[in-house]
């Protein structure tokens, strides 16, 4: 069928897009593929998008524009996201979930036309934090540098209600890699040493952000991620060992290898497992050799070396097991 003759309302008609249950409609609109050719196809969900009022008929919509990622969907997601779409406010609460996926999809869109209504969104501190959520990772993912300092100002925002829009935005920093963010995201670290409440997982975001960037000639950054492998939470202390094995620090492998005594077991096999990404074998071996180790790092070195290794002949984990299993 030729586009010109490409009847939007007629199709939506058929589809019962206005007055049809709901599973009949997604089913309905389903079948559109064994008539429309792509082309036709992005037309036809574009229309449905502008004229669609059933929360959970465009969720099936914006699933089925997604496939294509063509960047003619953006205006009609865009108008959704941002309630342009006549509804006057009453049922705004209906269609959380559908803006959320709105935003997910205009990031896959990668179009950099996209930040400053996502940026307008997540600035609008009476919208619903996760539709702010979700336009923070959006822009993330789209990786425009013009997003960094919006960003920047959400996570260091101490009076930003929602500690999980802090925790999407140091999330974005992270993708960004703009080390802009650099500063800001340390000093949540220095600030909020001790801390296990709400911004646990603020700092578990923020430690994964400085992973990403690469810092190895940030002595700061290093001195941060160190003392997150005393922090109280166990998690935090994870992150930070993966953190440091994802860098380049002269002295990662020796700040990684005192977790190896760490009270929390998780915590131990989490740095054996670094350290072995790091340098190999050799310190499965030494774990395994050197009785101030715990049974559990023995027993998870045996573990890497079953796996990894495939050396049944060796008479070194043959013993350790031995040993354990006695």
């Amino acid at each position: 069928m030729e586009e010109s003759k490409l009847d939007l309302e007629a199709i939506a008609k058929k589809c019962n897009l206005f007055d049809g249950e709901t599973e009949e409609v997604i089913r309905n609109i389903n079948d559109l593929d064994e008539t429309y050719e792509r082309d036709n196809l992005v037309l036809i969900y574009n229309y449905f998008l502008t004229v669609c009022k059933n929360p959970d008929v465009l969720m099936s919509i914006i699933r089925c524009s997604d496939r294509f990622r063509d960047k003619s969907s953006l205006s009609p997601l865009l108008d959704i996201l941002l309630l342009k779409t006549g509804d006057d406010g009453t049922n705004k609460e209906k269609f959380i979930n559908v803006r959320v996926m709105c935003a997910k999809a205009i990031a896959n869109l990668k179009d950099t036309s996209a930040v400053t209504p996502l940026l307008y969104s997540l600035n609008n501190k009476n919208e619903n934090y996760k539709v702010r959520f979700a336009c923070a990772d959006a822009l993330g993912r789209i990786g425009d540098k013009y997003a960094v300092a919006p960003l920047i100002d959400v996570v260091k925002d101490e009076d930003e209600r929602s500690v999980y829009l802090r925790e999407s935005a140091a999330s974005a920093l992270g993708m960004l890699g703009d080390t802009r963010a650099v500063e800001p995201l340390v000093s949540i670290l220095e600030t909020k040493q001790g801390i296990i409440d709400k911004f646990t997982f603020l700092k578990e975001r923020v430690i994964e952000a400085l992973g990403k960037m690469k810092l190895e000639k940030n002595q700061r950054v290093f001195n941060a991620l160190k003392t997150s492998l005393m922090d109280e939470s166990p998690q935090i202390r994870i992150n930070a060992i993966e953190a440091l094995m994802e860098s380049d620090f002269e002295d990662a492998y020796d700040a990684i290898k005192e977790c190896l005594s760490d009270k929390d077991d998780e915590v131990k096999k989490n740095a054996l497992i670094a350290l072995y990404n790091m340098v190999g074998r050799k310190i499965l071996d030494e774990v395994i050799k050197e009785p101030s180790y715990s049974d559990i790092l023995k027993i998870e070195a045996v573990s890497i070396l079953d796996e990894y290794e495939i050396d049944e002949n060796d008479e070194m984990v043959r013993k350790i097991r031995r040993e354990l299993d006695g």
